[in-house]
């Protein structure tokens, strides 16, 4: 029986559970700009900003209130913002439908 409870406990840490974050965007005034990884920021690309997740980490990004997803790539350093998370493109909040920022589940892919 002691087993059984180690192998499930196990299993729940196996994959990356989802977070309760705020997010919150940036858009069309840096376009063209250079983020933090090096590429040209393009706000209709479904990327964000995270102040630790690798470069090119795929994040899936649920909007709490309306459940909507989106799998964005991290390619720039962000949100500056006491409080905040993760700071998707224009293009994925408008996917997901959020305004100025949400609250959202973020879960880890790869």
């Amino acid at each position: 029986m002691r087993s059984a409870l180690l192998a499930l406990g196990a299993l729940a840490f196996l994959g990356v559970p989802a977070q309760a974050e705020i997010a919150s965007y940036y858009g069309k005034e840096l376009a063209g700009r250079p983020t933090a990884s090096g590429e040209r920021f393009n706000p209709s690309a479904m990327t964000a900003a995270h102040r630790t997740l690798r470069f090119g980490t795929r994040v899936r990004v649920t909007n709490s209130r309306n459940g909507r997803s989106v799998v964005v790539r991290i390619n720039d350093r962000g949100p500056f913002v006491k409080g905040r998370s993760i700071d998707l493109s224009s293009g994925a909040a408008r996917a997901i439908g959020m305004g100025s920022s949400a609250q959202v589940r973020m879960e880890v892919l790869r």
